[in-house]
């Protein structure tokens, strides 16, 4: 009777180990097949750079983060991160993974040259969906809103006077 209770206890501790285990999103290494399939449905809300700063400056991407140790996102949605080589994406992923759990953070394959190749095919399927937002939706939240910190403009619920 007493093993029993124990066997019983060491499984009921390994269920909560890996319910525990499970709640919490990993960072995932995807190409650009498996990039294009996982963002068709939900855009990230932003894009990190990774690269060092002369592959930055030789060629910038465009609504990008800069990433630097300590950096503070608040993930609306998805969160892609190109970087110079894929074992560099994986370990900035998996840092912001482990900050932002039950987010999905993937590591670009392939670098710049495959997130541009996947950025254009997503641009080409958003264009040729048909048209109105759905329900008459019609607000539109911008690049690169995920950062905290100081916000760039502050609106006022003042009218400003005419001349």
């Amino acid at each position: 009777m007493i093993n029993v209770k124990f066997y019983l206890r060491c499984l009921l501790l390994a269920l909560l180990a890996l319910a525990a285990t499970a709640s919490y999103a990993e960072a995932s290494l995807r190409d650009e097949v498996d990039l294009m399939e996982a963002l068709k449905k939900q855009p990230p809300c932003c894009v990190i750079d990774a690269r060092s700063d002369a592959n930055q400056a030789k060629f910038p991407l465009a609504d990008a983060l800069k990433y630097r140790p300590g950096l503070r996102i608040v993930p609306t949605a998805s969160v892609v991160v190109v970087a110079d080589d894929n074992p560099t994406a994986l370990n900035v992923a998996n840092a912001l993974a482990k900050q932002h759990p039950g987010k999905n953070i993937y590591a670009v394959r392939g670098g710049v040259t495959a997130w541009e190749f996947v950025r254009k095919a997503l641009d080409k399927v958003t264009a040729s969906s048909s048209g109105a937002p759905p329900a008459g939706v019609s607000f539109v939240i911008p690049h690169n809103t995920c950062e905290t910190g100081t916000p760039l403009q502050v609106l006022s619920g003042s009218t400003k006077a005419k001349p």
